[in-house]
């Protein structure tokens, strides 16, 4: 049996609520970037168990072998240790797929401070508001 148990805590995803205060987007790419590392950590440790497992699948069906029981319990603990082993396997791809979108989140986090930080600074140093988008448009 395995010593995962399932995470409830930690960090949840910003919802997409159409907010793209430079702030906001900021805080909405760490977040993710956040979620994505833990993500990756988690997926990790359970890699890590399904690979053990299905090693442990393994040497039972040998174990069985070698005690000469029924042909079908060596053939069923043999697809037990198979299927482990292709789910960790598919495990690894969403391993890596979390590691890249971390990364991402990061690069891009960094383009959008680079790109807007400045214009932020400016419209939040001044006293007066801003116009909402599109009203120099009419």
């Amino acid at each position: 049996m395995s010593d995962l148990t399932p995470h409830t805590g930690g960090f949840i995803a910003s919802p997409t609520d159409g907010d793209t205060r430079y702030k906001a987007v900021q805080h909405k790419l760490k977040t993710l970037g956040t979620a994505m590392d833990l993500a990756s950590t988690e997926l990790e440790a359970l890699l890590r168990e399904m690979r053990t497992n299905a090693q442990r699948a393994e040497g039972l069906a040998v174990d069985i072998a070698n005690a000469e029981l029924d042909r079908k319990f060596i053939e069923m603990t043999n697809q037990v240790s198979v299927a482990l082993g292709g789910a960790a396997a598919e495990v690894q791809k969403l391993h890596e797929t979390a590691q890249e979108v971390s990364g991402l989140a990061t690069d891009t986090r960094r383009t959008h401070a680079r790109l807007y930080e400045g214009l932020d600074t400016v419209r939040s140093g001044r006293p007066e508001r801003t116009p909402k988008p599109g009203f120099f448009a009419h």
